[in-house]
């Protein structure tokens, strides 16, 4: 089997995506996670192009001994002096420079000719290699230049010492079956390439990053140039995840394998989201929230007879958890599972209330988050657990407005004898709570009242917390959990006025 090499461009190319800047100490600590990772090289940065990247790569060059540690440079001696300057201490230091070989850019964009960027290029090359041993170089958008050029620049610059040749689909212009071409016409075409490595780094302008990639070890590329979900210049490069997975799950398609740690996968897609401020978008290959998350009923009940029948890849593989995403598709089989992962162990009855208001809240919110289920669970259980419910809620109404008194209206059972009840306050649940305190003995007392929103948006599930005190001074905590704010008010008032009854006289009305 192959071994291919990912180079991870992550810290240079993926910094480059617009609103992706990383602070020096976060550049650190994601380097060292790349390491942790196993990458085989980290492109640390661009040296030239700040003082703050140069000091990057240059830390990062003297603290990260396993991976390669290599600083990109243009075809510019002044650049690759800042790159050697930034790299010369590392373990394993590599400067990779590039020139394009497309007609439109050398035009177009430098005001050169052909003869030009190959003189640049082998020049390039020829000072690089004088400070260092590992120099990659590129003929940056070879996608749309001419590949005979493409092959006499890449020739010249393997007898100048370069020792690995990347072939850029800088724009993300290739089609698969071309780029796989491409990659075939270089090593056919080009004198001395069985003395060094093929790299490819694709853009994803077309969404074919990854396949382009895959094509290229197909046809004999023997590293991969990627980034962390994928992030970088435009729509960005070709993911690191979803090369390494594709050759994980498909070993004997590809003949082909990495040395990735692949439990740190999704560690490092969380810390690189984190630090660049770019969220990975749900249904994104292999590190995306729904990635391996199933909310279909007959989908998890296949897979809790086996795994195999719904997924190709081990969730835990690439660190991360199975997900049974409870809503409005799923059947009591999850609900139980997801329960009992959690430590929730419920009676039949207490899952069917449960189910029933999952469903009904995914209706209404359409996502159903753990800390909903873990609120849902804890209500229901309270609900049923065998203690006396001295007061019941029958209905509530309330009057408010900015030219209103809140007021509160409740219709109750106490002691199984209907009460009604009315409060003001400051605001309807102060309203609610004078409402209560009317009907109940002066003796129970609210001491504390919290509120929190479970889930954002405005049909956030809301938490109450409450503690109330009885005679003996005796704090009682209860919570409920509505849609409702003040439904989730009352009935936490009242739970918690129950408690503090349970063991008192009958209630003075």
């Amino acid at each position: 089997m192959r071994k291919i090499k990912i180079f991870d461009t992550t810290l240079r190319d993926g910094e480059q995506s617009p609103g992706a800047t990383m602070r020096h100490r976060e550049k650190m600590l994601l380097a060292k996670q790349l390491e942790k990772l196993g990458v085989d090289v980290i492109e640390a940065g661009f040296p030239i192009a700040s003082d703050d990247d140069f000091r990057a790569v240059k830390e990062i060059s003297e603290t990260i001994k396993g991976p390669v540690i290599a600083g990109l440079a243009r075809a510019i001696d002044k650049d690759i002096d800042r790159a050697w300057e930034a790299v010369q201490n590392a373990k394993k230091p590599r400067i990779h420079t590039f020139m394009s070989t497309s007609d439109i850019h050398i035009k177009e964009q430098f005001k050169k000719t052909r003869k030009d960027a190959l003189e640049m290029s082998v020049t390039a090359v020829k000072l690089a290699k004088s400070y260092c041993n590992d120099v990659e170089f590129s003929p940056m958008d070879a996608t749309r230049s001419d590949p005979e050029f493409v092959f006499q620049v890449l020739e010249a610059v393997i007898k100048e010492g370069a020792t690995t040749l990347n072939i850029p689909d800088t724009v993300g212009y290739a089609q698969p079956s071309e780029f796989g071409q491409l990659i075939a016409s270089v090593r056919e075409n080009v004198q001395g390439i069985e003395n060094v490595a093929i790299s490819v780094h694709c853009h994803n302008d077309l969404g074919l990053a990854v396949a382009n990639s895959l094509e290229a070890i197909k046809n004999g590329a023997t590293q991969i140039e990627c980034t962390v979900n994928g992030i970088g210049e435009r729509a960005g490069n070709a993911s690191l995840e979803e090369i390494v997975m594709s050759l994980e799950t498909r070993k004997s398609f590809f003949d082909a394998g990495t040395d990735i740690n692949l439990k740190e996968i999704f560690p490092t897609s969380q810390m690189a989201s984190n630090f660049t401020g770019i969220s990975v978008q749900r249904n994104k290959a292999i590190v995306g929230e729904n990635a391996f998350a199933h909310e279909a009923g007959i989908h998890q009940h296949g897979l809790l007879a086996n795994r195999q029948t719904y997924e190709i890849m081990c969730p835990e593989l690439i660190g991360k958890k199975i997900a049974f995403v409870l809503g409005k598709h799923s059947g009591r089989h999850a609900t139980k599972q997801v329960l009992e992962e959690m430590g929730f162990e419920l009676d039949e009855k207490q899952l069917q209330q449960v189910t029933a208001k999952i469903k009904e809240l995914a209706d209404k919110q359409k996502t159903v988050l753990d800390e909903d289920i873990v609120a849902i669970a804890e209500d229901v259980t309270n609900q049923l657990r065998k203690e006396e419910k001295r007061i019941v809620l029958n209905e509530l109404r309330i009057e408010a407005g900015n030219k209103t008194t809140p007021t509160a209206y409740l219709s109750l059972l106490i002691d199984g004898k209907p009460v009604e009840a009315e409060g003001t306050g400051v605001g309807p649940v102060d309203a609610v709570s004078s409402a209560l305190q009317s009907v109940v003995p002066t003796k129970v007392s609210l001491k504390e009242y919290n509120l929190k929103a479970i889930t954002g948006g405005t049909d956030a599930l809301a938490d109450v917390v409450v503690k109330v005190a009885n005679g003996s001074g005796k704090v009682h905590t209860a919570e409920a959990i509505n849609e409702d704010v003040i439904m989730a008010s009352a009935n936490a008032l009242i739970k918690g006025i129950n408690k503090a009854l349970a063991k008192e006289g009958a209630v003075e009305k």
